[in-house]
């Protein structure tokens, strides 16, 4: 073992150079000319990248196995339950999740996060169909879903654009209480007939009196830089 005469470093023994300071490595009791293994590599190389589509066929095989192999089981071990419907449905939610943007690279967000939302449609609607309530899902589920896309559309929309991080704080405050406003009247409509609004209008005000303080410091400078220093955005 031995070390750098000029930093002190540790230095292994095929070193010829100290690999801090470039300091050469006279070493008498090495022989100089043997043939020695460098201690690091002397060629940069990178790893290839993996193929997106390659991986998403990888991916599509797997759910698509899955779920065949559960309706096949399904058919002979049923007993008059379309269980495997819980599987597929699953499958094909993840395949739209994970998979298809493998395939689809250049999907704008706004499509991609509909098809998220339709895929639980779809999965949720399957459910409702094994358990002969397809009443609660169009009365119950599809408005939640419709307002979970609207709120995403127009949050993507005001987002392609550049803002500050006060400023699309602002937005996402605006979109959760707007959700929660129209999660209500889903659910009161479908339980009670009627909208009777209560814990969204608490939603609401704590939306609103977060956004209040965001939209002072977002127009007044001092406030602005003095935010900005101490929370480092």
């Amino acid at each position: 073992m031995s070390y750098c005469v000029h930093c002190g470093v540790e230095l292994d023994d095929a070193a010829r150079r100290c690999p801090l300071c470039h300091t050469p490595v006279l070493d008498p009791n090495r022989l100089q000319n043997g043939e020695v293994p460098p201690s690091f590599p002397q060629r940069r190389e990178e790893v290839l990248p993996v193929s997106k589509k390659e991986a998403g066929l990888l991916l599509t095989a797997m759910l698509l196995s899955a779920a065949l192999c559960c309706v096949v089981l399904n058919l002979f071990l049923g007993r008059g339950r379309a269980w495997s419907l819980y599987l597929a449905g699953a499958a094909g939610m993840l395949w739209i999740w994970f998979a298809l943007p493998l395939f689809l690279r250049r999907m704008a967000p706004a499509l991609r996060l509909t098809a998220d939302l339709a895929a639980v449609g779809v999965y949720v609607y399957l459910i409702s169909l094994d358990l002969n309530g397809a009443g609660w899902f169009w009365g119950l589920v599809l408005p939640l879903l419709a307002a979970a896309e609207a709120a995403v559309l127009v949050l993507s929309l005001l987002l392609r654009r550049p803002h500050s991080i006060l400023t699309r704080f602002v937005m996402v405050l605006c979109a959760v209480g707007f959700f929660a406003m129209a999660a209500e009247w889903s659910i009161d409509s479908y339980v009670q007939g009627e909208w009777s609004p209560a814990w969204s209008l608490v939603v609401c005000a704590i939306c609103v009196s977060l956004c209040i303080p965001l939209v002072i410091v977002r127009r007044v400078p001092s406030l602005r830089e003095e935010a900005r220093r101490r929370f480092h955005v």
